[in-house]
C-alpha cells in the first residue's frame, strides 16, 4: 500500500507540473486565437464600410449601355433617358420632376398671363393645353413610360380644379316626345310599306311569264 501510495503522489506531482508548463503555452495559443479573430473583424468591417459608402457614386457611374431602354419619338429623347438614368434610381421618379419643371410650370406661366374670364374660352387656352398635353406624352414615350398614367391625370384633375372649376358646363337636353315619336315610328310605318311592294314586284313577274 505504501508503494502504491508513492506512486500516487509521484504521478500527482508530475500532472501538477505538465499542466504548470502547458499554462502559459495555452494561454499565449488562446491569446493568438483572439488576435486573428479581432483583426478578421476589423477588416471585415472595413471593407463592407467600403463597400457602401457613398451608394450614389456608383450609380451614378453607369453607362449607357446599362440603360434600360429609350424611346425615338423626339430627337431629345436620348437626352432625356441619359439625365435620368444617372440623376435617379427610378424613372417614374424621373419623369414626375420633368414634367413638372418642363410641362407643367410652363402650363402655369402662360395660364398666369390670361385673364380669368378667358379660362372658359377655348379658343384662349388651347395652346397651352395642348403643348402640356403633348409634353407630358412625349416624356413619358422617351422613357417607355406608359401615357395615360396617373401622374399625368392627376395633374389634369388639379389643372381643371385650379383653372376650369368655374367655367359653366351645358348639357344636352333630350328633344321632345313628338320628335322622339315621329323618328321611332318612321321606320316601323315604313316596314310594312317595303313589303308590299316586294310582293306587288313578285306578283307582276309572275304574269309575265
Amino acid at each position: 500500500m505504501e508503494e502504491i501510495c508513492k506512486l500516487d503522489l509521484a504521478d500527482e506531482q508530475r500532472m501538477k507540473q505538465s499542466v504548470k508548463m502547458q499554462g502559459p503555452s495555452a494561454s499565449m495559443g488562446f491569446m493568438g486565437v483572439l488576435c486573428l479573430v479581432a483583426c478578421f473583424t476589423f477588416s471585415y468591417g472595413e471593407a463592407e464600410v467600403q463597400g457602401t459608402q457613398m451608394p450614389d457614386s456608383s450609380y451614378a457611374n453607369r453607362t449607357t449601355e446599362q440603360q434600360t431602354g429609350c424611346g425615338n419619338k423626339s430627337e431629345h429623347c436620348n437626352s432625356f433617358c441619359v439625365f435620368c438614368d444617372l440623376s435617379f434610381r427610378e424613372r417614374n421618379l424621373c419623369y414626375e420632376w420633368l414634367i413638372n419643371q418642363m410641362c407643367f410650370e410652363p402650363f402655369n406661366k402662360s395660364m398666369s398671363t390670361l385673364n380669368p374670364k378667358e379660362f372658359c374660352q377655348w379658343n384662349s387656352i388651347k395652346s397651352p393645353y395642348d403643348k402640356f398635353t403633348i409634353c407630358t406624352e412625349e416624356r413619358a414615350d422617351c422613357l417607355l413610360i406608359p401615357w395615360p398614367n396617373k401622374l399625368v391625370e392627376r395633374m389634369f384633375v388639379e389643372i381643371h380644379s385650379n383653372y376650369f372649376k368655374s367655367c359653366p358646363t351645358q348639357e344636352l337636353d333630350d328633344p321632345p316626345p313628338s320628335i322622339v315619336f315621329a323618328l321611332v315610328m318612321t321606320p316601323i310605318c315604313l316596314i310594312p310599306v317595303m313589303v308590299v311592294l316586294v310582293v306587288m314586284k313578285t306578283k307582276n313577274g309572275d304574269r309575265r311569264t
